[in-house]
C-alpha cells in the first residue's frame, strides 16, 4: 500500500431532487478528444503534461443549503441534535462533482481560456502566437501547447487556485499508458 487515506463523505443516498440538489450532471471528457489532443501534439511535437487536483470535491462551493449530522464522537453528551452546515461539497454529494467542474471552469475562463462546445472539458487559449490547450476528466489534466511559458503559466495559475500535483509528462491517464518518442506516442491499456 503506496499511503493510507481518510475522507469525509456525506450519505448522498439520503439527499432529494428539488429539495437537497437540483443538477448533478458534470461533463468528462471524450475518449474521441483524448485522441485528437495526443494527435495534435504529436504532430505539432509538443509536450503533453499531466497534472492531478487533490480533493476536487472540497473545492466546489454549494449553492443550496446543505445540513449533515455530525460524526460520532465529536460531539460532547447534550450536543447531539446538532448538525453541521455545509458551505463546500464533500466526497457522495450529488451535486459534489457539478459543483467542482463550475468552479473549475469559472477560474479558468477568468483567465482568458474558452470552453469548447464540442467537447466541454476542453479549453484552449490563443494569445498572438501562443496555443495553449487541456483537457479535464474529474480530477486529472492533460495540457500541452506550442509555447512551454503559457504551458507554464497555466500550471501556476492553477496550482495558485487548487491544490494540486505536476506529474509531469504523461505516463498513465484514465487507465491508459503512454509511452512518448519524438514524434510518435503509443498507447497501450
Amino acid at each position: 500500500m503506496e499511503r493510507l487515506k481518510a475522507r469525509l463523505v456525506s450519505k448522498g443516498f439520503t439527499q432529494l431532487k428539488g429539495i437537497d440538489y437540483h443538477d448533478t450532471f458534470s461533463p468528462t471528457a471524450k475518449i474521441v478528444s483524448v485522441c485528437c489532443l495526443l494527435a495534435l501534439a504529436v504532430a505539432r511535437g509538443w509536450t503533453l503534461h499531466q497534472l492531478d487536483v487533490h480533493n476536487i470535491f472540497l473545492h466546489g462551493d454549494l449553492s443550496e443549503e446543505i445540513y449533515m449530522s455530525s460524526l460520532p464522537g465529536l460531539l460532547q453528551q447534550g450536543e447531539e441534535q446538532l448538525v453541521c452546515h455545509l458551505h463546500k461539497s464533500l466526497y457522495w454529494l450529488k451535486q459534489a462533482s457539478r459543483q467542482w467542474f463550475a468552479k473549475f471552469s469559472k477560474a479558468i475562463c477568468s483567465v482568458g481560456f474558452k470552453q469548447s462546445q464540442a467537447d466541454h472539458s476542453i479549453f484552449t487559449k490563443q494569445r498572438d502566437k501562443s496555443f495553449t490547450a487541456f483537457l479535464i476528466y474529474v480530477d486529472d489534466i492533460l495540457i500541452t501547447g506550442n509555447d512551454p511559458i503559457g504551458v507554464a503559466m497555466t500550471k501556476k495559475f492553477l496550482h495558485g487556485h487548487f491544490h494540486l500535483k505536476d506529474l509531469g509528462p504523461v505516463k498513465y491517464f484514465l487507465g491508459i499508458e503512454f509511452s512518448a518518442s519524438k514524434n510518435r506516442i503509443f498507447i497501450t491499456q
